[in-house]
């Protein structure tokens, strides 16, 4: 099968293309090409902007698509850009979307499922909830099947290792030096992380799979960890130990204004996903990859990368942590 993958060379693409290659289709990139990866040699790379004038008018016009992953569709412009380019040219489009769209909400069974409701609160995930509706449009008029995805942390070579305040902030070099890392609340919230070349499998073997056509996963490793447990193990994969501070999110947001916009928009809620009905229609979908082990690779990664965080001069951060033994604040080891 030929499958063209939107954005084959970020986290999640890299991961796609790694699974896809081994069922043997013939995959083909289309990136903007600003992050170096090494891909497979039967993979084509056809480098472009989907946001430039001319869209997607630079892949090659003599391959027909079997199946599409769209991995950088984020507003409805995008999605309706993908259905016009592709409408009766492929037989399936997979659309990577976020269970951003879920909104905060805990329901009584704690894992979030497909079945619940969206109330997205973010602009993040309202967009790729009208995305999700652009492509559903798309495939009641018959214009391709489509398959909806749903990851949430997904994580890798190639991207940071987020921490609960800061998708990309100083805490593991803080960890690396001994000293003191905050956490929202008690750190008993729930969080689930999924490796990139787990949630590839999904994608993957998802791809003109019947049995996924127009229907909506939930792309979580089914493990479920507290955020105590979160550094814990990502600490570990640095030959180090956590020490955590624990401080309301309200006084956190205060302490560091306009810095910890994941925090206020993201982790400070419930994140626990079940991904079961994924499991059970596309049975090669099974994360193996343990969280200690994943954070490991992305870590060293950042290092050799040259864009990690160092900590060194961020007296904000600093002094909110004062701050916080001054009033007392429980501290722990992870």
């Amino acid at each position: 099968m030929h499958v063209l993958v939107i954005g084959g060379t970020g986290v999640i693409g890299s991961g796609v293309v790694s699974h896809l290659t081994a069922r043997g289709a013939s995959v083909t990139t289309f990136s903007r090409g600003r992050r170096p990866h090494a891909q497979p040699e039967s993979v084509r790379q056809v480098r472009g902007d989907r946001r430039a004038v001319n869209g997607f008018r630079d892949l090659p016009e003599e391959i027909r698509f079997d199946a599409v992953v769209d991995l950088t569709c984020y507003t409805p412009r995008d999605a309706e850009l993908t259905v016009r380019t592709f409408a009766g040219k492929c037989e399936h489009v997979l659309f990577c979307s976020t269970v951003c769209v879920y909104g905060p909400k805990t329901p009584p069974r704690i894992l979030v499922s497909e079945d619940d409701t969206p109330t997205p609160i973010t602009e993040y995930g309202r967009d790729k909830l009208s995305c999700e509706q652009v492509f559903r449009e798309a495939a009641e008029q018959r214009r391709f099947a489509v398959t909806i995805i749903r990851p949430s942390h997904t994580y890798g070579a190639g991207g940071p290792m987020l921490d609960q305040l800061e998708v990309d902030g100083v805490a593991w070099d803080r960890v690396e030096r001994g000293l003191p890392v905050f956490c929202s609340g008690d750190g008993l919230g729930l969080w689930q992380s999924t490796h990139r070349d787990d949630v590839g499998k999904l994608f993957a073997h998802a791809a003109l799979n019947r049995k996924t056509y127009g229907e909506t996963y939930n792309a979580t490793r089914d493990e479920t960890l507290s955020w105590r447990d979160y550094h814990r193990e990502v600490a570990a994969a640095l030959g180090r130990t956590a020490r955590l501070i624990f401080a309301p999110a309200a006084w956190l947001l205060r302490s560091l204004p306009g810095r910890l916009g994941f925090l206020q928009e993201i982790t400070q809620f419930h994140g626990a996903y079940d991904s079961s009905k994924a499991r059970a229609h596309v049975p090669a979908f099974r994360p193996t990859i343990a969280l200690r082990d994943g954070a490991r690779e992305t870590l060293t990664s950042l290092k050799s990368r040259g864009v990690w965080r160092d900590s060194a001069n961020d007296r904000a951060y600093d002094a909110a942590v004062a701050s916080a033994l001054d009033l007392g604040f429980e501290s722990a080891e992870a």
